[in-house]
């Protein structure tokens, strides 16, 4: 009877060992894969930020390239040069309309100040604008403010501008190398500095988005190697 006893106390206690045996290994088991789900759900959402940076910077390349890439390779004034002042005048009044509410057009006047240059790379005198905007609005008026009501306002605009010329008789300006236009700009839209300030942003978010995606993929080629190492020891 003892040794019954005593077999059947050993049987249990085996059957209990393994019994707790096997929900130890049920739990590494499930917390394995909850490691795996939540390392999955990261790499997705990792390669689903990478993929919004990189369309995210093609919608940014598409936008400069439509404004202000197009505005400055469309421009003929490329080259820099300096300039004498002349003379300016203000040779007109213009019409100009601004908005004074829901459906609501007013019209104002701005002085219209025309001023010629010097051009001294090759002597030849033009009509100076103050950038693509301005000569394209007015070719005959140096500067285009901005529409408001009180015309006393701009013409203080425009007169404080013929006062910085008269102080600046040298200044520098931008021509048509092929000498097409009868017109220089004192400034561009666009220049160079600020094309490539715009530009920094959408490539440092393309080349970001491009590091995470490869990164993921990286991972994940490693995890599959080292699962295939362990099965060949195995």
């Amino acid at each position: 009877m003892f040794l019954l006893a005593g077999s059947k106390g050993a049987q249990g206690s085996g059957s209990e060992r393994r019994t707790i045996y096997q929900k130890i290994r049920e739990y590494d088991v499930l917390e394995k894969r909850m490691t795996i789900t939540a390392l999955k759900a990261g790499e997705d959402r990792a390669i689903l930020l990478g993929l919004s940076m990189i369309l995210f910077s093609a919608l940014m390349y598409f936008v400069l390239g439509i404004t202000m890439v197009r505005s400055y390779s469309d421009s003929v004034w490329t080259e820099v040069s300096n300039c004498t002042v002349l003379n300016y005048s203000i040779v007109a009044e213009i019409n100009c309309s601004y908005s004074c509410g829901s459906e609501c057009r007013k019209s104002s006047r701005f002085p219209c100040l025309k001023v010629y240059v010097s051009l001294n790379f090759t002597g030849k005198v033009l009509q100076l604008s103050y950038n693509e905007e301005a000569h394209e609005a007015h070719p005959e008026c140096f500067y285009i403010p901005k529409c408001r009501k009180d015309h006393a306002l701009m013409h203080s605009i425009v007169m404080n501008i013929s006062e910085q010329l008269k102080t600046h008789q040298q200044v520098l300006c931008y021509y048509d190398p092929s000498e097409q236009q009868d017109s220089v700009l004192l400034t561009r839209l666009y220049g160079r500095g600020a094309i490539i300030s715009s530009l920094l942003w959408p490539t440092c978010t393309l080349v970001a988005g491009t590091l995470i995606i490869a990164m993921v993929k990286l991972t994940q080629y490693l995890s599959f190697l080292c699962k295939q190492i362990s099965r060949i020891k195995r």
